[in-house]
């Protein structure tokens, strides 16, 4: 991958700086902002992002522009007005307003989820806080996990109440508090909670407190039915170029991912953040305190190293995903920089745009993006065969190392869009080159033992599942696999 080493000023610029301090500043930040247009230029002509990009340098913008397009059919571009889903980033804003009945003494984070909600079976609420879903502790089964929910149940309509009593009140999977485990069911009932505690909806909340107030015009509940000017677009990206995403029905992510807002009014939100407008700071101590996992209520907590002398950057950040859509926030908080990120052709590795993008905000040195070898080899595939795949994988792993992706998520795409396309034979072959390259990685063998199970051969599909669990013994899929083949051969 080639290494970009960016100085932000030149000797002649360095001279201009120390006499007049205003033109240091200014000269600085244009020039950040152009590696950064050239970083994400560079990400966009791979087919890599397609959306909106803002930057903040100690709280002033110093970047924003949008790249592609919002709509395809029209050929309407993306700008820093667009509107996009947010999926998980809504997460955020409704930790914040549970905190707020909290500073108002309406809720209490260690109150079982029963006390708020009543008619939630006693068994299971009784044992649930709301310490516990605001952390991805609650034990409860999240209802994206389902095998059939994007299949069955996506594109219906729901109540809450409706919602919760079929797809929020399964068996705890654990014990409350002892893991953490990603759960969209557990944000969907503190949207329940906040509306039984208020008497009013979470959209009608959630603009109350929090949007109207901090004059975020561009940012609201997505309903499908609506018209929302400069709304984006949902696209998925395939190797035959773009398709619409699939229809999925907004009151199904509710408080867990159903907003949409813009880069601008995101900046909006994060600058109040490091205020206490909206919450006290002991609360806000509070929220954003890491617990299991280092999440804390609606924000993912952590440190990047930033130096060889061990230095490190503390960043609050968040990512979503949600049909055509992929987003992520980012706030260094020391410094009070900002990178938001929102993207509408589906998944992309949002989070290494972004550290590219903190490498430049700091002078130091970024790896420019890599073109799709999953890409490349399903071409050569599809119009040869496996083996000239093969082949061609090896012939470009030898002369250009630095211009592709060979790592090894990049090879398990491939294999998963060989099995959509039902090259069942030619998935599995990817899937074994994957594991002979990167023998240690568990999830190869996983996948491998997919393909395997796809192609009726149950015994090389428990081989593969065994050495995935050996490999990480928390794969809880290869578990569920090994059960369900064991039931199979009974």
């Amino acid at each position: 991958m080639k290494r970009i080493f960016f100085v932000p000023l030149t000797k002649s610029l360095l001279i201009i700086a120390l006499t007049f301090f205003t033109v240091h500043s200014y000269v600085s930040a244009q020039d950040k902002a152009a590696e950064i247009d050239k970083l994400m230029m560079r990400y966009h002509t791979y087919g890599q992002f397609n959306g909106t990009v803002l930057v903040a340098e100690s709280g002033k913008v110093i970047f924003k522009k949008g790249y592609g397009l919002a709509n395809m059919e029209w050929n309407i571009p993306n700008e820093p007005g667009t509107k996009f889903r947010l999926g998980s980033i809504t997460k955020q804003f409704t930790s914040m307003l549970i905190m707020q009945l909290v500073q108002e003494g309406k809720v209490n984070l260690d109150g079982k989820m029963t006390d708020y909600l009543p008619d939630y079976r006693k068994d299971t609420g009784d044992q649930v806080t709301i310490h516990h879903l605001l952390t991805h502790t609650s034990g409860i089964p999240s209802y994206t996990n389902s095998p059939v929910f994007f299949k069955e149940v996506s594109r219906d309509p729901y109540t809450v109440d409706e919602f919760i009593k079929k797809f929020c009140s399964g068996d705890l999977e654990f014990e409350p508090g002892s893991r953490f485990s990603y759960n969209n069911s557990g944000y969907f009932l503190l949207g329940a909670v906040i509306e039984n505690v208020t008497g009013k909806t979470y959209e009608k909340v959630l603009k109350e407190r929090i949007l109207d107030p901090l004059g975020m015009k561009n940012t609201g509940y997505d309903h499908h039915d609506q018209i929302i000017a400069k709304r984006a677009g949902g696209y998925e990206k395939t190797f035959h170029g773009y398709v619409n995403a699939a229809y999925l029905d907004m009151s199904l992510p509710y408080a867990a991912g159903s907003l949409y807002s813009t880069v601008e009014d995101l900046y909006l939100w994060d600058q109040t953040l490091y205020t206490n407008d909206l919450l006290s700071e002991r609360l806000k101590s509070i929220m954003f305190k890491p617990y299991l996992n280092n999440y804390a209520y609606g924000w993912n907590i952590r440190k990047i190293p930033f130096s060889e002398a061990g230095d490190s950057l503390l960043v609050v950040s968040h990512g979503g995903g949600i049909n055509g859509f992929n987003t992520r926030i980012s706030r260094l908080v020391d410094d009070k920089h900002l990178i938001v990120l929102l993207n509408n052709t589906g998944g992309t590795n949002l989070g290494s745009m972004s550290l590219g993008i903190v490498n430049i905000l700091y002078g130091k040195p970024y790896d420019m993006p890599e073109k799709s070898i999953a890409k490349a080899l399903y071409r050569e595939i599809m119009e040869k065969d496996i083996t000239s795949g093969i082949n061609r994988y090896h012939e470009l792993k030898e002369k250009f190392p630095d211009e592709y992706n060979f790592s090894v998520s990049e090879l398990n795409r491939l294999g998963y869009q060989l099995l959509a396309a039902n090259k069942v034979d030619e998935a599995i072959e990817i899937f074994k080159l994957n594991a002979e390259v990167y023998p240690e990685a568990s999830n190869v063998y996983d996948s491998l033992g997919e393909g395997y199970m796809k192609k009726g051969r149950k015994e090389l599909a428990i081989k593969n599942y065994a050495k995935s669990l050996e490999l990480n013994p928390q794969n809880t899929n290869a578990v569920k696999m090994l059960m369900r083949i064991s039931k199979l051969n009974n």
